[in-house]
């Protein structure tokens, strides 16, 4: 009876929560018809659990839980954030293409790289599609050349005195 009750105490714990198979559960329920100290450790476990199971059922009655969530929530956003280097790192980490560290020397020059080429392929050219109005007057006393932005709003004024001595040779 002895060794009976030996390999019994070890299935009872499974028969109790209901994880004994069948044939496990027949032995079981065999024993304990003819064996009172395996019925009587049986209910004990149900004592057991009926004395649990009554205070978190009334706990459960009264209580509500959302401030349970709400205290979760808090303790996630309040809890110890990484430092930027610990987050850049721990990306790197777990990016595939940057695993190998072969790759990293090749990240970092096409990055410096685009940022090199960046300005002066996008560099603004300027517009000479400005319309402007150039005139020249000649006279015996005065020369006037007159020069007008329309985009600027733009008017210059040349008054050149006397006339023009460029075309003689000296």
């Amino acid at each position: 009876m002895k060794n009976s009750c030996s390999s019994v105490s070890r299935l009872l714990d499974r028969y109790f929560d209901h994880e004994a198979t069948k044939k496990e559960r027949i032995f079981v329920e065999r024993h304990l018809t003819r064996c009172s100290d395996c019925q009587e450790r049986l209910n004990l476990m149900e004592g057991l659990r009926a004395s649990l199971r009554k205070p978190v059922e009334e706990a459960l009655e009264k209580e509500t839980f959302p401030w349970v969530w709400e205290k979760i929530e808090r303790e996630i956003r309040l809890g110890k954030r990484p430092s930027w280097r610990e987050s850049l790192r721990s990306w790197l980490d777990m990016t595939p293409l940057l695993r190998r560290k072969v790759w990293i020397p090749a990240v970092v020059t096409a990055v410096i790289f685009i940022l090199v080429t960046a300005p002066i392929l996008f560099k603004k050219s300027p517009s000479y599609l400005e319309r402007s109005v150039v005139e020249y007057v000649e006279s015996q006393t005065y020369n006037v050349m007159v020069y007008e932005s329309e985009k600027a709003k733009v008017t210059v004024i040349w008054l050149f005195e006397g006339p023009d001595e460029e075309s003689s040779p000296s």
